[in-house]
């Protein structure tokens, strides 16, 4: 029974989060807020409401491994996704023909947050100020600082579904989908939670895959739809946009939970979760400053999405 309502819940949000960004799309196209600011937060925050929501009940129930492994697996989901999609696609070379200038500064960035949390995992004890760890601070302030230095062009470059509502109902479809996204998200932590107790699986790989990879399927949604479009540098910047906010909503997470750092209270597994995370920005980063030539062998071109994929499945293996 656990399994279907898990099921049940999985299908509700992915539904949800897909129509939470089919009509955040519309809002910021025909609202007086249009603009690449206004259309990144919103849609930004429309796919990774699902995200929010399960950690946020993760810290309620006080599964803290749930909470962070949601965050951090949809993460490593959502790279995933880019690795997967660059194999299928291989001959149209996806990574050489995208806005590395656009690109490599958010891949960087958040290649420098999982380096903090991995050293704030590796460490006995977190330095904490009104129970948040020193280091969601630090990452907060830097999210600030670098938000400036990050492109947001292509973030107002799909046409794809956009004429089809208008504001009214856009608007009051978006409050909709944001109540089904609280309220499955919730039950499909809750159910998550249940689903580690009665089958005895690690916490951590429930969060940091099950319902990670659930609650990142909208990302997916986004990154073909671009894709069909011929979109590439949206389908990559989408990504890489999605994780900085994963991580703020890490933070959010920290502040919300009331029994100290966050990460002190989570498994060791987390770390495996986060150094696989690491790897494959690192991945990301060389397919971005590769030398944009033709590679005249398609799978040799297709080599690092290759590797990202098998060392996820190899990682989820060893997990569960």
């Amino acid at each position: 029974m656990i399994y279907l309502v898990f099921f049940l819940a999985a299908v509700v949000v992915v539904t949800a989060a897909i129509y939470l960004n089919q009509f955040g799309d519309v809002i910021s196209k025909k609202s007086a807020l249009s603009g690449a600011v206004v259309g990144t937060f919103l849609i930004a925050g429309a796919t990774s409401l699902p995200e929010l929501t399960t950690s946020l009940t993760a810290v309620y129930i006080d599964n803290p491994d749930i909470a962070v492994g949601n965050m951090l697996g949809s993460n490593v989901f959502n790279l995933l996704i880019l690795g997967i999609v660059d194999l299928i696609y291989r001959k149209r070379r996806l990574f050489q023909k995208v806005d590395h200038s656009a690109n490599i500064p958010s891949a960087i960035i958040g290649l420098l947050f999982l380096a903090i949390l991995i050293l704030t995992l590796f460490l006995p004890g977190s330095i904490q100020f009104f129970g948040v760890g020193i280091e969601m601070i630090l990452i907060f302030l830097l999210y600030i600082g670098a938000m400036k230095f990050v492109s947001s062009s292509g973030s107002d470059e799909s046409e794809g579904q956009v004429k089809t509502y208008s504001l009214r109902t856009a608007v009051v479809g978006f409050i909709i989908a944001a109540i089904v996204v609280f309220g499955s998200g919730s039950v499909l932590s809750i159910a998550g939670d249940r689903l580690a107790e009665a089958t005895g699986m690690n916490a951590s790989f429930v969060g940091s895959f099950l319902i990670a990879a659930s609650t990142s399927l909208p990302e997916l949604v986004t990154v073909l739809a671009a894709f069909k479009l011929a979109n590439y540098n949206m389908a990559i910047g989408s990504i890489l946009g999605s994780n900085l906010f994963n991580i703020q909503l890490l933070v959010l997470t920290d502040v919300l939970y009331r029994e100290g750092p966050i990460l002190a209270a989570v498994g060791s597994s987390q770390i495996f979760v986060a150094l696989l995370g690491l790897f494959m920005t690192i991945v990301v980063i060389y397919l971005l400053v590769r030398p944009n030539k033709r590679v005249t062998n398609q799978w040799r071109y297709a080599a690092p999405s290759l590797l990202m994929t098998v060392l996820y499945f190899v990682v989820s293996f060893v997990l569960y």
